[in-house]
């Protein structure tokens, strides 16, 4: 009977160990756990890299983190595109007209001071993300370079400058250690 409750309470504690972690890092960091098919618990740092990215732009966009990645798993986009569109239109939202929430120049047409005004920079990310996919990806849209020239002006360079900011957020290591998370 001892050696039954020894082995009861080692797997009580080992399952305790191994969840905790993954739970807290949730909590603090805002990053998604989820299990493979193998049942590793993975981590999804993303949105936390991508708040840590925006953070270190001084975007107001950086809340926002895990409405990009949310949003753009809801409409199947790169998670880092809408966010690069901002750091091209508007620096991450820091430039933007008076009270629009618009940081994509969505529906600023050329010669025009204004475009949208979003409810919410979460209206404003919905938005674009909605209607890259249905205006664009699904219209035959292979590249950030095809999107591009209907969406901007001249579409080589605003593609090469999108493309500039995704390579930035996939390749930025947060330097907060509450944003560094560890995947189990």
């Amino acid at each position: 009977m001892k050696r039954i409750l020894i082995i009861v309470s080692f797997f009580i504690s080992t399952m305790l160990l191994m969840a905790h972690p993954a739970y807290a890092d949730e909590m603090i960091a805002g990053a998604a756990a989820s299990m493979t098919p193998m049942g590793k618990l993975v981590q999804d740092n993303r949105a936390t890299i991508l708040r840590s990215y925006l953070r270190s732009q001084d975007s107001p966009l950086a809340d926002d983190a895990q409405n990009f990645v949310y949003t753009a798993d809801k409409y199947n986009l790169d998670w880092k595109l809408v966010a690069a569109i901002a750091g091209v239109e508007s620096t991450f939202g820091k430039h933007i007209p008076k009270n629009s929430y618009n940081a994509w120049g969505w529906g600023v047409y050329t010669g025009a001071q204004d475009g949208v005004h979003f409810s919410s920079w979460y209206d404003g990310i919905r938005t674009v993300s909605e209607n890259l996919r249905k205006n664009y990806v699904d219209n035959g849209a292979k590249n950030i370079y095809d999107v591009g020239w209907t969406y901007a002006a001249n579409g080589d360079s605003w593609g090469s400058h999108v493309t500039y900011f995704m390579n930035q957020i996939t390749n930025f290591t947060p330097v907060d250690p509450i944003a560094l998370n560890i995947s189990i």
